[in-house]
């Protein structure tokens, strides 16, 4: 297993927190991508905020949590290792060069290196926690798209299982969120990081998106986190009774 493929954060909390998208880095030897460093600062890089705000989490459960630690353009953590979309092309209209001609056997290259070492440390964190463990994992979104404005300050996103799902987003929206439900993504992905390790273990699981005006800065995404702990407690407590 690659280690310096993600971050990991100990924690006895039955709770696993993920971020798939938590980094604008790349590693040693990748350059830029060939694309203008500034773009690296934008969400075609990553998930702004979330890495933030899924820390700060981790911290008050004293919950374990995996991140991704190199960007999304490299390779996308959150698709199956067949995804079409692993390796990006075109990104929001952005032509990445340094993936133009990666083919099989570069994509291959990557997956070993980067994409199954993360996949294989969720499966060892969740083994560990057993049936009890519940998985959520934290991505942020533009507050507009193609110039139209997105109303939702946090999406919830879901398959199949809305054991979770549905008390969180009830909780959000009786706490004054504008609350998307499957938007602005549907969670409906097959191969997905939900998918391999909540759908088919069979595990309460959710994805959270976050409106990025409201978590850009770190102090905005501490008090996020603040503001999301109670709510995410009050969803986590009416799970635990619907299941009793």
């Amino acid at each position: 297993m690659t280690e310096n493929a993600f971050e990991a954060i100990a924690g006895t909390a039955d709770l696993l927190l993920l971020c798939d998208h938590a980094s604008n880095a790349l590693p040693p030897g990748m350059g830029h991508l060939g694309l203008a460093p500034e773009l690296f600062r934008t969400h075609i890089a990553h998930d702004i905020g979330a890495a933030e705000v899924t820390r700060a989490l981790a911290h008050r459960y004293g919950a374990p949590a995996i991140l991704g630690r190199w960007s999304r353009l490299l390779i996308d953590l959150n698709r199956g290792a067949d995804d079409p979309t692993l390796v990006m092309k075109l990104s929001d209209g952005t032509i990445i060069p340094g993936n133009r001609n990666a083919g099989p056997d570069e994509v291959a290259r990557r997956i070993a290196a980067y994409h199954a070492p993360y996949h294989a440390a969720i499966r060892a964190e969740l083994d560990r926690m057993g049936p009890r463990a519940v998985v959520i994992s934290m991505h942020s979104f533009t507050p507009a798209w193609k110039k139209a404005p997105r109303k939702w300050e946090v999406g919830v996103l879901y398959d199949r299982d809305t054991r979770l799902a549905a008390p969180l987003m009830a909780r959000l929206a009786r706490a004054g969120f504008a609350v998307g439900d499957n938007e602005p993504y549907s969670g409906a992905l097959e191969g997905d990081t939900l998918w391999q390790h909540g759908t088919r273990r069979g595990l309460p699981h959710v994805l959270v998106e976050m409106r990025q005006d409201l978590v850009a800065a770190p102090r905005m995404a501490l008090d996020f986190a603040a503001r999301l702990k109670p709510i995410l407690d009050l969803a986590l407590a009416d799970l635990n009774n619907s299941q009793k």
